[in-house]
Protein backbone atom coordinates (compact mmCIF):
# COMPACT_ATOMS: atom_id res chain seq x y z
CA UNK A 1 0.00 0.00 0.00
CA UNK A 2 2.10 2.91 -1.19
CA UNK A 3 2.24 5.92 -2.74
CA UNK A 4 0.05 6.83 -5.78
CA UNK A 5 0.36 9.05 -8.87
CA UNK A 6 -2.38 11.04 -10.90
CA UNK A 7 -1.53 10.01 -14.56
CA UNK A 8 -3.43 12.58 -16.80
CA UNK A 9 -3.39 13.79 -20.79
CA UNK A 10 -1.63 16.77 -19.27
CA UNK A 11 1.22 14.63 -17.93
CA UNK A 12 0.85 16.15 -14.79
CA UNK A 13 2.38 13.46 -13.36
CA UNK A 14 -15.10 13.41 14.83
CA UNK A 15 -18.94 14.27 15.41
CA UNK A 16 -19.86 10.64 16.46
CA UNK A 17 -18.66 8.96 19.43
CA UNK A 18 -15.21 7.12 18.93
CA UNK A 19 -16.03 2.96 19.60
CA UNK A 20 -12.52 3.17 20.78
CA UNK A 21 -10.19 5.67 22.04
CA UNK A 22 -6.20 5.39 20.01
CA UNK A 23 -3.62 4.18 22.43
CA UNK A 24 -1.72 7.78 22.93
CA UNK A 25 -4.63 9.80 22.35
CA UNK A 26 -7.64 10.98 23.98
CA UNK A 27 -11.49 11.54 24.41
CA UNK A 28 -10.76 15.31 23.25
CA UNK A 29 -9.51 14.39 19.67
CA UNK A 30 -13.25 14.66 18.91
CA UNK A 31 -14.16 17.96 20.22
CA UNK A 32 -11.15 18.92 18.87
CA UNK A 33 -12.60 17.82 15.28
CA UNK A 34 -15.56 19.88 16.03
CA UNK A 35 -13.76 22.74 16.59
CA UNK A 36 -11.55 23.06 14.07
CA UNK A 37 -14.42 22.62 11.45
CA UNK A 38 -16.33 25.51 12.94
CA UNK A 39 -13.25 27.34 12.64
CA UNK A 40 -12.27 26.58 9.21
CA UNK A 41 -16.24 26.96 8.32
CA UNK A 42 -15.77 30.38 9.29
CA UNK A 43 -12.02 30.95 7.55
CA UNK A 44 -13.16 29.44 4.41
CA UNK A 45 -10.39 28.64 1.89
CA UNK A 46 -8.99 31.88 -0.25
CA UNK A 47 -8.34 30.41 -3.23
CA UNK A 48 -6.13 32.66 -5.94
CA UNK A 49 -3.43 31.63 -8.80
CA UNK A 50 -1.20 28.44 -8.01
CA UNK A 51 1.69 31.00 -7.92
CA UNK A 52 4.38 27.89 -6.37
CA UNK A 53 3.05 24.91 -9.06
CA UNK A 54 4.42 26.11 -12.57
CA UNK A 55 2.95 25.74 -15.76
CA UNK A 56 -0.69 25.10 -14.58
CA UNK A 57 -3.84 26.07 -17.00
CA UNK A 58 -5.03 29.47 -15.23
CA UNK A 59 -8.38 27.61 -14.49
CA UNK A 60 -7.19 25.98 -11.67
CA UNK A 61 -6.93 27.19 -8.23
CA UNK A 62 -4.88 27.30 -4.96
CA UNK A 63 -5.30 27.86 -1.01
CA UNK A 64 -4.71 26.63 2.10
CA UNK A 65 -6.62 25.17 5.47
CA UNK A 66 -5.29 25.06 8.79
CA UNK A 67 -5.63 21.87 10.85
CA UNK A 68 -4.32 21.25 14.17
CA UNK A 69 -1.05 19.43 14.54
CA UNK A 70 -2.76 17.46 17.58
CA UNK A 71 -6.79 16.94 17.72
CA UNK A 72 -6.66 17.04 21.25
CA UNK A 73 -5.58 20.46 20.67
CA UNK A 74 -7.05 22.10 18.84
CA UNK A 75 -5.99 25.48 19.48
CA UNK A 76 -2.55 24.21 19.55
CA UNK A 77 0.23 24.04 17.11
CA UNK A 78 -1.18 24.34 13.45
CA UNK A 79 -0.40 23.50 10.00
CA UNK A 80 -1.29 24.13 6.55
CA UNK A 81 -2.87 21.48 4.04
CA UNK A 82 -1.99 22.85 0.12
CA UNK A 83 -5.29 22.20 -1.31
CA UNK A 84 -6.54 23.32 -5.25
CA UNK A 85 -9.12 22.89 -7.23
CA UNK A 86 -11.10 24.17 -10.57
CA UNK A 87 -14.50 24.80 -10.33
CA UNK A 88 -17.61 23.33 -12.22
CA UNK A 89 -17.61 24.09 -16.10
CA UNK A 90 -21.28 23.52 -15.87
CA UNK A 91 -20.89 22.25 -19.70
CA UNK A 92 -22.80 18.93 -20.45
CA UNK A 93 -19.62 17.38 -23.11
CA UNK A 94 -22.66 15.72 -25.18
CA UNK A 95 -24.77 18.97 -25.66
CA UNK A 96 -23.07 22.16 -25.58
CA UNK A 97 -26.24 23.98 -25.10
CA UNK A 98 -27.43 22.44 -22.04
CA UNK A 99 -26.20 23.72 -18.73
CA UNK A 100 -25.02 21.60 -15.86
CA UNK A 101 -25.69 22.33 -12.34
CA UNK A 102 -22.79 22.41 -9.77
CA UNK A 103 -23.60 19.50 -7.44
CA UNK A 104 -20.72 20.80 -4.92
CA UNK A 105 -17.11 19.82 -4.65
CA UNK A 106 -15.54 16.56 -5.17
CA UNK A 107 -12.31 15.96 -2.76
CA UNK A 108 -10.26 13.03 -3.90
CA UNK A 109 -7.09 11.59 -2.56
CA UNK A 110 -4.90 9.35 -5.06
CA UNK A 111 -3.31 6.77 -2.13
CA UNK A 112 -0.20 5.98 -0.72
CA UNK A 113 0.33 6.82 1.92
CA UNK A 114 2.04 9.32 0.81
CA UNK A 115 1.25 10.75 -2.20
CA UNK A 116 0.13 14.36 -3.98
CA UNK A 117 -3.40 15.01 -4.78
CA UNK A 118 -2.77 18.81 -6.11
CA UNK A 119 -2.42 17.67 -9.63
CA UNK A 120 -6.33 15.70 -9.33
CA UNK A 121 -8.71 18.42 -10.79
CA UNK A 122 -6.71 18.52 -14.46
CA UNK A 123 -8.27 15.22 -14.63
CA UNK A 124 -11.79 17.19 -15.58
CA UNK A 125 -9.54 17.69 -19.10
CA UNK A 126 -9.54 14.43 -20.38
CA UNK A 127 -12.81 13.02 -21.78
CA UNK A 128 -13.97 10.41 -19.11
CA UNK A 129 -14.04 12.81 -16.79
CA UNK A 130 -15.95 16.06 -18.62
CA UNK A 131 -19.30 15.23 -17.31
CA UNK A 132 -17.95 15.17 -13.47
CA UNK A 133 -16.02 18.21 -13.80
CA UNK A 134 -19.07 19.78 -15.02
CA UNK A 135 -21.35 19.19 -12.16
CA UNK A 136 -18.66 19.24 -9.53
CA UNK A 137 -15.57 21.70 -7.98
CA UNK A 138 -12.68 19.11 -8.64
CA UNK A 139 -10.74 19.19 -5.24
CA UNK A 140 -7.66 17.99 -4.52
CA UNK A 141 -4.90 18.36 -1.50
CA UNK A 142 -1.55 17.30 0.04
CA UNK A 143 -2.33 15.25 2.83
CA UNK A 144 -0.46 15.99 6.23
CA UNK A 145 3.19 15.96 5.80
CA UNK A 146 2.94 15.42 2.21
CA UNK A 147 4.27 17.84 -0.62
CA UNK A 148 3.56 21.51 0.74
CA UNK A 149 1.55 20.60 3.44
CA UNK A 150 4.13 20.07 6.58
CA UNK A 151 6.30 18.39 4.51
CA UNK A 152 8.19 15.01 6.55
CA UNK A 153 11.56 13.84 5.79
CA UNK A 154 13.45 11.54 7.36
CA UNK A 155 16.72 11.40 5.35
CA UNK A 156 18.56 13.95 3.14
CA UNK A 157 17.07 13.44 -0.36
CA UNK A 158 20.77 13.81 -2.20
CA UNK A 159 21.16 9.86 -0.36
CA UNK A 160 17.75 8.87 -1.11
CA UNK A 161 18.05 6.78 -4.11
CA UNK A 162 20.74 4.21 -3.77
CA UNK A 163 21.90 2.67 -6.73
CA UNK A 164 22.29 0.62 -8.65
CA UNK A 165 21.46 -2.11 -6.05
CA UNK A 166 20.94 -5.71 -5.38
CA UNK A 167 17.24 -7.06 -4.83
CA UNK A 168 18.18 -10.70 -3.95
CA UNK A 169 14.78 -12.86 -3.78
CA UNK A 170 16.08 -14.90 -1.30
CA UNK A 171 18.62 -12.68 0.87
CA UNK A 172 21.23 -14.04 2.81
CA UNK A 173 21.85 -13.79 6.80
CA UNK A 174 24.30 -11.11 5.59
CA UNK A 175 22.07 -9.19 3.51
CA UNK A 176 19.69 -9.73 5.84
CA UNK A 177 21.54 -8.36 8.66
CA UNK A 178 22.39 -4.85 6.50
CA UNK A 179 19.34 -4.27 5.83
CA UNK A 180 18.16 -4.43 9.76
CA UNK A 181 20.78 -1.92 9.91
CA UNK A 182 19.83 0.44 7.40
CA UNK A 183 15.52 -0.02 8.91
CA UNK A 184 16.94 0.89 12.59
CA UNK A 185 18.40 4.13 11.02
CA UNK A 186 15.72 5.18 9.09
CA UNK A 187 13.34 5.03 12.05
CA UNK A 188 15.81 6.73 13.79
CA UNK A 189 16.27 9.52 11.53
CA UNK A 190 12.40 10.16 11.05
CA UNK A 191 12.05 10.62 15.02
CA UNK A 192 15.21 12.64 14.65
CA UNK A 193 14.10 14.79 11.82
CA UNK A 194 10.10 15.18 13.05
CA UNK A 195 10.53 15.03 16.62
CA UNK A 196 7.66 14.67 18.53
CA UNK A 197 5.40 15.94 15.60
CA UNK A 198 5.93 12.49 14.04
CA UNK A 199 3.06 10.64 16.46
CA UNK A 200 0.37 12.92 14.70
CA UNK A 201 0.93 11.35 10.98
CA UNK A 202 -1.55 8.58 10.89
CA UNK A 203 -4.79 7.53 9.27
CA UNK A 204 -6.98 8.69 11.83
CA UNK A 205 -5.90 12.32 11.75
CA UNK A 206 -5.53 12.26 8.37
CA UNK A 207 -9.66 11.51 8.51
CA UNK A 208 -10.01 14.06 10.71
CA UNK A 209 -8.66 16.10 8.28
CA UNK A 210 -10.73 15.46 5.70
CA UNK A 211 -13.83 16.68 7.77
CA UNK A 212 -12.42 20.22 8.29
CA UNK A 213 -11.45 20.43 4.48
CA UNK A 214 -14.83 19.79 4.02
CA UNK A 215 -16.21 22.46 6.49
CA UNK A 216 -13.44 25.16 4.70
CA UNK A 217 -15.25 24.13 1.60
CA UNK A 218 -18.21 25.07 3.08
CA UNK A 219 -19.94 21.22 2.25
CA UNK A 220 -22.56 20.50 4.17
CA UNK A 221 -21.49 16.93 3.82
CA UNK A 222 -19.01 15.36 1.64
CA UNK A 223 -18.64 13.87 -1.65
CA UNK A 224 -15.28 12.05 -1.72
CA UNK A 225 -13.10 9.52 -3.76
CA UNK A 226 -10.28 7.68 -2.28
CA UNK A 227 -8.12 5.75 -4.61
CA UNK A 228 -6.25 2.57 -2.68
CA UNK A 229 -4.70 4.03 0.41
CA UNK A 230 -7.25 6.69 0.02
CA UNK A 231 -10.22 3.90 0.33
CA UNK A 232 -8.68 3.27 4.08
CA UNK A 233 -9.09 6.54 5.64
CA UNK A 234 -11.99 6.90 3.71
CA UNK A 235 -13.47 4.49 5.53
CA UNK A 236 -12.44 5.68 8.66
CA UNK A 237 -13.98 9.02 8.07
CA UNK A 238 -17.14 7.12 6.98
CA UNK A 239 -17.28 5.59 10.36
CA UNK A 240 -16.70 8.33 12.05
CA UNK A 241 -18.28 10.80 10.17
CA UNK A 242 -21.88 8.84 8.49
CA UNK A 243 -24.14 12.19 9.01
CA UNK A 244 -21.63 14.33 7.32
CA UNK A 245 -21.15 11.86 4.19
CA UNK A 246 -23.20 12.45 0.83
CA UNK A 247 -21.35 10.24 -1.73
CA UNK A 248 -18.08 8.52 -1.05
CA UNK A 249 -16.24 6.10 -4.05
CA UNK A 250 -13.66 3.95 -2.73
CA UNK A 251 -11.78 2.72 -5.65
CA UNK A 252 -9.32 -0.17 -5.06
CA UNK A 253 -10.48 -1.16 -1.62
CA UNK A 254 -7.63 -2.18 0.80
CA UNK A 255 -8.49 -4.58 3.43
CA UNK A 256 -9.82 -2.45 6.56
CA UNK A 257 -9.89 -5.11 8.63
CA UNK A 258 -7.67 -3.84 12.32
CA UNK A 259 -6.17 -7.13 12.38
CA UNK A 260 -4.88 -6.64 8.33
CA UNK A 261 -3.33 -3.02 9.52
CA UNK A 262 -0.69 -3.19 8.13
CA UNK A 263 1.64 -5.89 8.57
CA UNK A 264 -0.82 -8.53 7.18
CA UNK A 265 -2.05 -6.58 4.40
CA UNK A 266 1.32 -6.26 3.00
CA UNK A 267 2.10 -10.02 3.45
CA UNK A 268 -1.40 -10.45 1.23
CA UNK A 269 -0.15 -7.68 -1.05
CA UNK A 270 3.26 -9.54 -1.87
CA UNK A 271 1.19 -12.84 -2.66
CA UNK A 272 -0.97 -11.19 -4.99
CA UNK A 273 1.95 -9.74 -6.69
CA UNK A 274 2.94 -13.41 -7.65
CA UNK A 275 0.00 -13.98 -9.51
CA UNK A 276 -0.04 -10.67 -11.42
CA UNK A 277 3.67 -11.21 -12.62
CA UNK A 278 2.38 -13.94 -14.52
CA UNK A 279 -0.32 -12.44 -15.81
CA UNK A 280 2.15 -10.21 -17.43
CA UNK A 281 4.74 -12.50 -18.53
CA UNK A 282 1.68 -14.78 -20.02
CA UNK A 283 0.88 -11.58 -22.44
CA UNK A 284 4.61 -11.48 -23.27
CA UNK A 285 4.61 -14.93 -24.22
CA UNK A 286 1.39 -14.65 -26.66
CA UNK A 287 3.49 -11.67 -28.26
CA UNK A 288 6.97 -13.38 -28.79
CA UNK A 289 7.36 -12.80 -32.18
CA UNK A 290 7.52 -9.04 -31.23
CA UNK A 291 9.30 -9.06 -28.02
CA UNK A 292 11.64 -12.32 -28.20
CA UNK A 293 11.52 -12.96 -24.72
CA UNK A 294 9.87 -16.95 -24.95
CA UNK A 295 7.00 -18.57 -26.10
CA UNK A 296 6.01 -19.49 -21.86
CA UNK A 297 5.74 -17.83 -18.75
CA UNK A 298 8.39 -19.57 -17.77
CA UNK A 299 10.73 -18.57 -20.84
CA UNK A 300 9.57 -14.74 -19.91
CA UNK A 301 10.81 -15.71 -16.83
CA UNK A 302 14.09 -17.28 -17.46
CA UNK A 303 14.52 -13.97 -19.51
CA UNK A 304 14.15 -11.78 -16.94
CA UNK A 305 16.65 -13.73 -14.88
CA UNK A 306 19.02 -13.69 -17.35
CA UNK A 307 18.95 -9.71 -17.20
CA UNK A 308 19.23 -10.09 -13.61
CA UNK A 309 22.25 -11.14 -13.62
CA UNK A 310 23.75 -9.12 -16.43
CA UNK A 311 22.86 -6.02 -14.32
CA UNK A 312 24.44 -7.42 -11.20
CA UNK A 313 27.39 -8.10 -12.84
CA UNK A 314 27.50 -4.68 -14.64
CA UNK A 315 24.61 -1.84 -14.22
CA UNK A 316 23.30 -0.53 -17.51
CA UNK A 317 24.72 3.09 -17.81
CA UNK A 318 26.43 2.71 -14.09
CA UNK A 319 22.35 2.96 -12.85
CA UNK A 320 20.26 0.20 -13.06
CA UNK A 321 21.32 -2.93 -11.28
CA UNK A 322 18.58 -5.57 -9.91
CA UNK A 323 16.91 -3.29 -7.44
CA UNK A 324 16.24 -1.34 -10.25
CA UNK A 325 15.09 -3.76 -12.58
CA UNK A 326 12.63 -5.34 -10.03
CA UNK A 327 11.15 -1.60 -9.55
CA UNK A 328 10.27 -0.56 -12.91
CA UNK A 329 8.73 -4.01 -13.57
CA UNK A 330 6.65 -4.02 -10.11
CA UNK A 331 4.77 -1.52 -11.85
CA UNK A 332 3.68 -3.19 -14.56
CA UNK A 333 1.93 -5.28 -11.89
CA UNK A 334 -0.16 -2.14 -10.92
CA UNK A 335 -0.94 -1.00 -14.99
CA UNK A 336 -0.85 -2.93 -17.45
CA UNK A 337 -0.54 -0.19 -20.23
CA UNK A 338 3.00 -0.28 -18.43
CA UNK A 339 3.43 -4.06 -19.91
CA UNK A 340 4.49 -2.95 -23.55
CA UNK A 341 7.24 -0.65 -22.85
CA UNK A 342 8.72 -3.45 -20.21
CA UNK A 343 8.70 -5.89 -22.19
CA UNK A 344 10.15 -3.70 -24.94
CA UNK A 345 13.09 -2.43 -22.48
CA UNK A 346 13.61 -5.90 -21.72
CA UNK A 347 14.14 -7.16 -25.55
CA UNK A 348 16.62 -4.02 -26.39
CA UNK A 349 18.44 -4.74 -23.50
CA UNK A 350 19.13 -8.38 -23.58
CA UNK A 351 19.90 -7.90 -27.26
CA UNK A 352 22.56 -5.17 -26.53
CA UNK A 353 20.62 -2.06 -26.30
CA UNK A 354 20.36 -0.46 -22.57
CA UNK A 355 18.91 2.97 -23.64
CA UNK A 356 15.47 2.15 -23.19
CA UNK A 357 15.90 0.60 -20.16
CA UNK A 358 17.90 3.08 -18.69
CA UNK A 359 14.96 5.67 -19.53
CA UNK A 360 12.86 3.67 -17.77
CA UNK A 361 14.43 2.23 -14.39
CA UNK A 362 17.41 4.98 -13.89
CA UNK A 363 16.54 6.92 -10.32
CA UNK A 364 15.44 10.14 -11.47
CA UNK A 365 17.64 12.58 -8.97
CA UNK A 366 15.73 15.99 -10.14
CA UNK A 367 12.82 14.21 -8.58
CA UNK A 368 14.84 12.84 -5.09
CA UNK A 369 13.12 15.54 -2.71
CA UNK A 370 9.33 14.52 -3.74
CA UNK A 371 10.18 10.54 -3.30
CA UNK A 372 12.26 10.99 -0.14
CA UNK A 373 9.07 12.79 1.31
CA UNK A 374 6.34 10.58 0.05
CA UNK A 375 8.20 7.83 1.14
CA UNK A 376 8.87 9.14 4.80
CA UNK A 377 4.84 9.89 5.03
CA UNK A 378 4.15 6.37 3.77
CA UNK A 379 6.46 5.04 6.37
CA UNK A 380 5.36 7.50 9.22
CA UNK A 381 1.53 6.76 8.74
CA UNK A 382 1.99 3.11 8.36
CA UNK A 383 4.37 2.68 11.38
CA UNK A 384 2.08 5.42 13.42
CA UNK A 385 -1.39 3.27 12.44
CA UNK A 386 -1.24 0.16 14.21
CA UNK A 387 0.92 -2.95 16.06
CA UNK A 388 4.02 -4.49 14.17
CA UNK A 389 5.97 -6.90 15.14
CA UNK A 390 9.60 -5.61 16.72
CA UNK A 391 10.97 -9.06 15.97
CA UNK A 392 12.68 -9.71 13.11
CA UNK A 393 12.61 -13.17 13.45
CA UNK A 394 8.80 -13.07 13.29
CA UNK A 395 9.05 -10.69 9.51
CA UNK A 396 12.11 -13.35 8.50
CA UNK A 397 9.65 -16.89 9.14
CA UNK A 398 6.87 -15.25 7.23
CA UNK A 399 8.60 -13.96 4.29
CA UNK A 400 11.00 -17.03 4.12
CA UNK A 401 7.75 -19.34 3.90
CA UNK A 402 5.82 -16.81 1.77
CA UNK A 403 9.08 -16.28 -0.85
CA UNK A 404 8.87 -20.04 -1.57
CA UNK A 405 5.53 -19.73 -3.45
CA UNK A 406 5.55 -15.92 -4.33
CA UNK A 407 9.11 -14.76 -4.68
CA UNK A 408 8.55 -11.39 -6.99
CA UNK A 409 7.78 -8.88 -4.42
CA UNK A 410 7.92 -10.81 -1.49
CA UNK A 411 11.55 -9.16 0.01
CA UNK A 412 11.17 -5.53 -1.15
CA UNK A 413 8.27 -5.47 0.59
CA UNK A 414 9.81 -6.00 3.75
CA UNK A 415 12.61 -3.50 3.16
CA UNK A 416 9.97 -0.81 2.65
CA UNK A 417 8.38 -1.82 5.66
CA UNK A 418 10.82 -2.85 8.37
CA UNK A 419 11.18 0.88 9.85
CA UNK A 420 8.32 -0.25 11.39
CA UNK A 421 10.03 -2.53 13.36
CA UNK A 422 12.38 -0.35 15.52
CA UNK A 423 9.31 3.06 15.16
CA UNK A 424 9.93 5.66 17.84
CA UNK A 425 6.30 6.89 17.85
CA UNK A 426 3.67 5.44 19.98
CA UNK A 427 1.40 3.12 17.49
CA UNK A 428 -2.48 3.85 17.38
CA UNK A 429 -4.87 1.36 17.94
CA UNK A 430 -6.87 0.75 14.31
CA UNK A 431 -10.47 1.78 14.37
CA UNK A 432 -12.99 -0.91 13.55
CA UNK A 433 -14.35 0.36 10.57
CA UNK A 434 -17.85 -0.75 10.15
CA UNK A 435 -21.27 1.43 9.62
CA UNK A 436 -24.88 0.26 10.35
CA UNK A 437 -28.12 -0.06 8.38
CA UNK A 438 -28.98 3.40 7.91
CA UNK A 439 -26.08 5.28 9.33
CA UNK A 440 -24.19 5.78 6.24
CA UNK A 441 -26.07 6.98 2.42
CA UNK A 442 -25.05 4.39 -0.15
CA UNK A 443 -21.47 4.00 -1.01
CA UNK A 444 -19.97 3.01 -4.10
CA UNK A 445 -17.03 0.65 -4.27
CA UNK A 446 -14.90 -0.15 -7.16
CA UNK A 447 -12.46 -2.65 -7.51
CA UNK A 448 -10.48 -5.19 -10.36
CA UNK A 449 -10.44 -8.89 -9.59
CA UNK A 450 -7.01 -9.38 -10.03
CA UNK A 451 -5.33 -5.82 -8.70
CA UNK A 452 -2.69 -7.05 -7.22
CA UNK A 453 -1.70 -3.86 -4.65
CA UNK A 454 -5.27 -3.93 -3.57
CA UNK A 455 -6.24 -7.56 -3.48
CA UNK A 456 -9.65 -8.36 -3.69
CA UNK A 457 -10.92 -9.92 -0.75
CA UNK A 458 -10.38 -6.25 0.68
CA UNK A 459 -13.13 -4.87 -1.63
CA UNK A 460 -15.07 -8.12 -0.43
CA UNK A 461 -14.36 -6.64 3.33
CA UNK A 462 -15.17 -3.34 2.87
CA UNK A 463 -18.24 -4.27 1.37
CA UNK A 464 -19.16 -6.21 4.17
CA UNK A 465 -18.44 -3.62 6.50
CA UNK A 466 -19.91 -0.70 5.14
CA UNK A 467 -24.06 -1.41 4.92
CA UNK A 468 -25.60 -0.29 2.36
CA UNK A 469 -22.06 0.02 0.08
CA UNK A 470 -22.31 -1.49 -3.79
CA UNK A 471 -19.52 -3.31 -4.89
CA UNK A 472 -18.30 -2.72 -8.93
CA UNK A 473 -16.10 -5.29 -10.34
CA UNK A 474 -14.23 -5.71 -13.19
CA UNK A 475 -13.62 -9.25 -13.87
CA UNK A 476 -10.71 -10.80 -14.97
CA UNK A 477 -8.49 -7.68 -14.73
CA UNK A 478 -5.78 -6.55 -12.31
CA UNK A 479 -5.05 -2.66 -13.15
CA UNK A 480 -4.90 -0.51 -9.70
CA UNK A 481 -7.82 2.10 -9.72
CA UNK A 482 -10.34 1.57 -12.42
CA UNK A 483 -12.04 4.89 -12.49
CA UNK A 484 -12.29 7.00 -15.38
CA UNK A 485 -10.04 4.45 -17.18
CA UNK A 486 -10.58 2.59 -20.65
CA UNK A 487 -13.51 0.50 -18.75
CA UNK A 488 -16.73 2.16 -20.20
CA UNK A 489 -19.12 -0.29 -17.45
CA UNK A 490 -17.40 1.22 -14.58
CA UNK A 491 -17.39 4.74 -15.97
CA UNK A 492 -20.99 4.10 -16.53
CA UNK A 493 -21.64 2.87 -12.80
CA UNK A 494 -19.76 5.90 -11.47
CA UNK A 495 -20.89 8.65 -13.42
CA UNK A 496 -24.20 7.17 -12.97
CA UNK A 497 -23.61 7.31 -8.69
CA UNK A 498 -21.88 10.80 -8.92
CA UNK A 499 -23.98 12.73 -10.89
CA UNK A 500 -27.37 10.88 -10.21
CA UNK A 501 -26.84 8.96 -6.78
CA UNK A 502 -28.02 5.70 -8.90
CA UNK A 503 -26.75 2.43 -7.56
CA UNK A 504 -27.14 -0.98 -9.11
CA UNK A 505 -28.22 -4.09 -6.95
CA UNK A 506 -26.04 -4.74 -4.09
CA UNK A 507 -23.07 -6.19 -6.45
CA UNK A 508 -22.38 -5.84 -10.29
CA UNK A 509 -19.66 -7.25 -12.52
CA UNK A 510 -18.14 -5.23 -15.76
CA UNK A 511 -16.18 -7.12 -18.84
CA UNK A 512 -12.60 -6.57 -18.67
CA UNK A 513 -10.85 -4.08 -20.32
CA UNK A 514 -9.11 -4.84 -23.60
CA UNK A 515 -5.51 -5.98 -23.17
CA UNK A 516 -2.97 -3.55 -24.54
CA UNK A 517 -1.42 -4.09 -27.43
CA UNK A 518 2.00 -4.55 -28.41
CA UNK A 519 2.39 -1.49 -30.30
CA UNK A 520 1.43 0.97 -27.65
CA UNK A 521 3.07 3.01 -25.32
CA UNK A 522 3.08 3.62 -21.53
CA UNK A 523 1.58 6.89 -20.40
CA UNK A 524 -0.77 7.43 -22.89
CA UNK A 525 -4.06 6.14 -20.84
CA UNK A 526 -5.60 8.85 -18.82
CA UNK A 527 -7.20 7.78 -15.48
CA UNK A 528 -6.67 8.41 -11.77
CA UNK A 529 -3.84 5.81 -11.44
CA UNK A 530 -3.11 5.08 -7.88
CA UNK A 531 0.16 2.88 -7.42
CA UNK A 532 1.69 1.69 -4.13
Amino acid sequence: MRAAVLYSATGALLLTTLSAVPAGGTPNAVPGVVIAAKRAAAEGVDFGACTDVPDLPGSMECGKVGVPLDYARPNGRQIELAVSRVRATHRDPHNSKRRVPRQGALVFNPGGPGASGLYFPLIGMIPEWKRIGAAYDLVGYDPRGVGRSAPLSCEDPKTFFKGPAPSPTHPSETYKRERVARAKAYARGCAQRAGDALRHYHSLNNARDLDVLRAALGEERLTFMGASYGTYFGALYATLFPSHVRRMVFDAAVNPDPAQIWYRNNLDQSAAFESRWEDFREWVARHDRVYRLGGTSQAVLRSYERARAKLAAEPAGGKVGPAQLQGTFLQAGYYDDYWPSRAEALSAYLEGDPKLLIALAAPPREAAAEAENANAVYTAVECNDGPWPTDFRVWDRDNTRLARVAPFETWDNVWANLPCAYWRAPRQQPLDVRTGPGELPPTLILAAERDAVAPYDGALEMHRRLTGSVLVTERDAGTHGIAGGPNRCVNGHLEAYLLEGRLPARRAACAPHAEPRPADRAGKAAAVRPAR
